[in-house]
């Protein structure tokens, strides 16, 4: 879309907002946040745009679906400024992450095959039962966020009778990183909790398995979206020089 424009022709913020379906102060907005680079000014003081600002639209637009509204500011700031490398890295990270996401499913997805075998995951520390601190250290999180998926129902500990403390049996442990796993994929802990309700259950496994099928359609559209992205992005540099 817009494609055919000239190097030299002209644009109002209108004209880029309705190629696009936006509005004009998105516009003004995206050039504030550095998205596209400043535009020039008529004697009255009315911004300017041209073929290179339509191009920074395309590629941010198609970015953002790829990596984040956030990372795909950063990115077209960073080329804007002429920190090319930056913005590279920007992209790295974010294709990093990604994989990182596609070893979480995985994971779980080992986990949910452990459990339709009837196999409880191991807790890695050759030890029965872990206490709080030991089971958050290795998950890598607070025992702060235990508490909360405790409270959440997500996580069932006993309690110590002896101490009062929270003790991790191998089912709780089991809980706990499918929690930490169903998390990182950008599930609320609303959406877990019936799932470890239905894990719990003798052969309630369908809505964590409709939820892994969910997810491998949400990662193959971010990963479809990084090609998109990538290719208006090297276009808009082209374009740049």
């Amino acid at each position: 879309m817009g494609r055919n424009l000239q190097s030299g022709d002209r644009l109002r913020p209108v004209d880029l907002a309705r190629r696009h379906g936006l509005s004009t102060q998105a516009i003004r907005n995206y050039e504030e946040a550095g998205i596209l680079p400043a535009a020039a000014r008529t004697p009255h003081g009315y911004r300017t745009y041209t073929a290179l600002h339509a191009g920074a639209l395309r590629a941010f637009l198609a970015l953002a679906p790829a990596h984040g509204h956030r990372t795909a500011t950063s990115i077209m700031r960073a080329v804007n400024e002429g920190a090319s490398e930056e913005a590279f890295r920007l992209i790295d990270e974010s294709h990093a992450q990604l994989l990182d996401d596609r070893r979480t499913l995985h994971a779980v997805e080992n986990a949910l095959r452990d459990l339709e075998g009837g196999v409880a995951a191991p807790v890695g520390s050759g030890a029965d039962e872990l206490f709080i601190g030991a089971l958050a250290r290795e998950l890598g999180i607070r025992p702060a966020t235990l508490r909360a998926w405790e409270h959440a129902g997500l996580v069932r500990p006993r309690r110590d009778p002896r101490t009062g403390y929270r003790v991790y049996d191998e089912a709780a442990v089991r809980d706990a990183r499918l929690a930490h796993q169903l998390r990182r994929g950008g599930h609320l802990l609303e959406q877990i909790a019936p799932l470890i309700a239905q894990v719990r259950a003798a052969g309630g496994l369908e809505p964590l398995e409709a939820a892994l099928h969910d997810w491998h359609g949400r990662l193959s559209a971010r990963g479809r979206a990084m090609l998109t992205g990538a290719a208006e992005l090297d276009t808009y540099l082209r374009e740049r020089g």
